[in-house]
């Protein structure tokens, strides 16, 4: 099983050339490409060259000894009653799927969105209408389990595929040349559910990528694995159980943020030996 971590955190300190040199030299196999940013003169996205960008981007990836496996993109995907952002991220999401497979990347993961009316057919529209472009570019969407909060109560709730059976509904009624899951470790425990639960539910076919983070099952903390509440043993088990065949990809930048910049590299060779780790048992 392959290792790999998002760049985020790295290159908004170093820069995204840097990112990708560190991510290799400590030791991850993979770098997945964070293209969180909608708008900002600092996303790759925003410049005119974007897609050659992409293709520099991988040629330095296979001049350190890596490449990318998997990228994330802009989101939220939508938010309702904004015409505005709405147009902008939805043509930002476009551009990331191009970009994601001149780097290299096998699949994106695009996050669904809530509405208040007719919540999945507005969600199978919407990935729907990126099929033709995963077509031309032989790239892969993966939905993701997600939350969110309910502020009279102060605390986080499910709202769309946060479980199980809701994410492989979605996926299932997608193309599944061009659709998948991606599992977010430490999502699952925030809404009532388990990671263990719904690798299971998901199973071998429908889950091909992971987002991997440890939290205190109250607040989406992005941390690194081992170091919170989540049991990341039963994890490796759920993931060895199923024959998982993706890679074990850390989401858990907020653990690098925390470190004074001299410290980030050191920080970074730690994922990648946890990351190490959890590959073994769960592989």
């Amino acid at each position: 099983m392959k290792t790999s971590t998002q760049t985020d955190c790295l290159q908004n300190t170093f820069g995204i050339e840097k990112a990708i040199e560190i991510i290799s030299s400590v030791g991850f196999d993979a770098i997945d490409i964070s293209l969180f940013i909608v708008n900002l003169e600092e996303s790759p996205l925003s410049r005119s060259d974007y897609r050659e960008y992409a293709r520099y981007l991988r040629s330095i990836a296979k001049s350190n000894g890596t490449y990318c496996n998997q990228s994330h993109a802009p989101f939220p995907s939508y938010i309702e009653g904004n015409d505005e952002y709405n147009s902008l991220v939805y043509s930002a999401i476009v551009k990331a799927i191009e970009f994601s497979a001149e780097i290299g990347a096998s699949q994106i993961i695009v996050h669904p969105f809530v509405t208040k009316k007719n919540q999945k057919e507005e969600n199978l529209k919407f990935y729907n209408s990126l099929l033709p472009c995963c077509k031309e570019f032989n790239i892969k969407v993966a939905l993701e389990n997600m939350f969110g909060r309910n502020k009279k109560l102060g605390r986080i709730v499910p709202n769309i595929c946060s479980t199980g059976e809701e994410l492989g509904e979605y996926v299932d009624a997608l193309d599944s040349e061009y659709f998948t899951a991606c599992l977010d470790i430490g999502h699952a425990g925030l809404v009532g559910e388990t990671a263990v639960n719904m690798i299971h539910t998901l199973g071998h076919d429908r889950l091909t990528a992971l987002h991997v983070h440890d939290n205190d099952m109250i607040e989406d903390l992005h941390t690194l694995p081992f170091t919170r509440e989540i049991d990341f043993d039963t994890v490796a088990a759920a993931l060895k159980d199923i024959n998982y065949s993706g890679d074990m990809t850390l989401e858990a930048d907020h653990f690098l943020y925390d470190l004074p910049d001299e410290l980030k590299v050191e920080g970074a060779q730690l994922m990648a030996a946890v990351a190490r780790y959890l590959a073994k048992k769960a592989g």
